[in-house]
């Protein structure tokens, strides 16, 4: 499939409003393989993903994150090898984080939850998505499942006896104890997200709300799954390869 393909699905993925609102939040970071047959997909674009989709044969890297400026030096040489190797590299943060089938509900599907109430988006600050379980969970049992499907060793605080139903979810950066409010405010139990700060932990624990907290890298890969699964099913020719990354924030293993 042409390259230019790729960009004419992802215009009609996503709503023109939202590409709009974060016309500088995405986009292709090389187009130097124009002929995609396989795409590589994963959270972030590190020097090991780039040299994982090499030994794999990758044509295009999908990623939510560029590699960002302030991880100094990084972003050049990753742009070096991805046109050394004849890689192309396209990345989508903002849209994917508040479209549809984007980071948020992508994890709420993955950990059970039964109904969505809303999606994440942003108002002035990113706004947790709301889900609710058909029936009360046990915190633990919650937790497990969380634990297993991220693989990884997901943080978790009990602050109420009552049992798990309606939960806030934030992907990524959404330790922000604004972010916790919204989802108390809506009537929320528990609250996940893939960061947390001093404050995050305090006042969930003064709040009263149940705190689930995976990393940054592992809350948001199930919506770049998610956006890599509906371009193949738009082109049936593509092979997807999951590239993987390291478990290291939260010194997993």
């Amino acid at each position: 499939m042409d390259i230019t393909k790729i960009k004419a699905i992802i215009i009609e993925l996503f709503p023109k409003e939202l590409l709009e609102e974060f016309y500088d939040d995405y986009g292709f970071n090389n187009t130097s393989n124009n002929m995609i047959k396989t795409i590589g997909f994963s959270t972030n674009l590190s020097i090991e993903v780039i040299e994982q989709a090499r030994t794999e044969q990758v044509d295009l890297i999908i990623t939510h994150h560029d590699a960002w400026d302030f991880v100094y030096g990084l972003k050049e040489e990753c742009t070096k090898r991805l046109k050394a190797y004849n890689i192309s590299h396209f990345w989508i943060h903002g849209p994917l984080d508040y479209i549809d089938f984007g980071t948020c509900t992508s994890l709420m599907n993955k950990i059970g939850i039964d109904n969505i109430i809303r999606f994440s988006e942003y108002k002035n600050l990113s706004v947790p998505g709301i889900g609710e379980f058909n029936e009360c969970k046990n915190f633990d049992t919650l937790v497990e499942n969380m634990r297993m499907e991220l693989d990884e060793r997901v943080r978790a605080w009990k602050n109420h006896k009552k049992k798990v139903k309606k939960v806030g979810v934030l992907t990524g950066a959404g330790h922000s104890t604004d972010h916790i409010k919204f989802a108390l405010d809506q009537g929320c139990d528990t609250y996940i997200t893939g960061e947390a700060s001093l404050y995050t932990i305090q006042y969930a624990k003064f709040a009263g709300v149940n705190l689930l907290v995976g990393s940054h890298t592992f809350t948001e890969i199930f919506g770049v799954e998610s956006l890599a699964i509906r371009i193949k099913e738009l082109n049936n020719n593509i092979s997807l390869i999951k590239l993987e990354e390291e478990h290291f924030e939260l010194n997993h293993r």
